[in-house]
């Protein structure tokens, strides 16, 4: 404690030297950075606007850009024909696990319709249509959509 009492005591001119020429530099600076601002006022001014308006515009660009996407729900009769004659297999048809829209991909490959007239007529994607028939060909351990439908037939799975 001593010794920093005798190096503050020894280089006290030093010190507060130093410290007013420090003073001084940040006083200088301070008013560079002042007449600086003065001086450039309207260049400052001008900038932020634009900044602003730069933003305003890349935010209005992204609100006019964005697709505005319109459901529309298209609704169909869809009309059966029916036999009288036969009667389906309903016993089987639970033991398969045949769904509903199963059994009208089904009947609509029976009549002799390709996939894209199958999904136009029941209003699905192809996708879904050939999802079906994937299905279908599992359940009935078949290869082809012949195959299918003649075992449905045989089956009384379809009319």
């Amino acid at each position: 404690m001593t010794q920093n009492k005798n190096f503050l005591q020894e280089h006290k001119a030093t010190i507060l030297y130093s410290i007013s020429l420090a003073f001084l530099l940040f006083l200088l600076k301070w008013l560079e950075f002042r007449f600086l601002i003065f001086q450039h006022s309207f260049e400052i001014y001008i900038g932020f606007i634009a900044i602003i308006f730069t933003a305003l515009g890349i935010w209005l660009a992204l609100k006019l850009s964005k697709p505005k996407i319109e459901r529309v729900i298209v609704e169909k009769e869809v009309y059966v024909i029916s036999n009288q004659n036969v009667a389906l297999n309903t016993s089987l048809i639970s033991e398969l696990e045949l769904s509903k829209r199963e059994l009208e991909i089904l009947g609509l490959m029976a009549q002799g319709h390709s996939n894209e007239e199958i999904a136009a007529k029941l209003f699905v994607s192809l996708s879904t249509v050939k999802t079906h028939n994937q299905n279908l060909f599992a359940k009935l351990d078949v290869k082809r959509r012949t195959q299918a439908i003649e075992k449905a037939k045989r089956l009384h799975l379809i009319l």
